[in-house]
């Protein structure tokens, strides 16, 4: 699985400039973004990927919606509701963490997690639940493991 390590000042609990903290872990989560004016979520789902991680991929199945709100922490500190739709994907091409120079204001590394550990390692309770049924759905069709060996 493809995850994203977010830079520091992105990951929740971050120092501020009026707290002073440990360096704060990096948070690993899923490439998500932005849908794009006349994109379908799964367009924006292979467009972040890419641009997030640097691989394309191949949409395998659409696993769910994760629905939440958040605070922005920068500009005007709105508080945002958000569905973000994730899907199953099968590498395709492409190096992981070989993105553009300006996606490393949103993307400190791309990395390659094994998909057993994805739940473990996330942050985001919605990327852990999608992690979880990522898994099962491998596990339940043997034919992806065939088809692309």
């Amino acid at each position: 699985m493809a995850a994203i390590e977010l830079p520091a000042e992105h990951a929740p609990g971050a120092p501020t400039p009026n707290r002073r903290a440990a360096q704060p872990k990096p948070v690993l989560a899923l490439p998500k973004g932005l849908v794009d004016p006349g994109e379908k979520p799964l367009e924006t789902a292979l467009r972040e990927v890419y641009e997030e991680t640097g691989v394309t991929a191949e949409p395998v199945a659409k696993l769910g919606d994760s629905k939440y709100i958040y605070t922005r922490t920068w500009g005007d500190g709105q508080r945002v509701f958000k569905i973000v739709s994730f899907y199953l994907m099968h590498y395709h091409s492409g190096r992981i963490n070989d993105i553009a120079p300006e996606m490393r204001i949103e993307v400190a590394r791309a990395r390659w997690v094994r998909l057993e550990h994805a739940a473990t390692l996330l942050a985001y309770k919605g990327e852990k639940q999608m992690a979880r049924r990522a898994l099962e759905y491998v596990m339940t069709h043997g034919e992806l493991t065939e088809q692309r060996s």
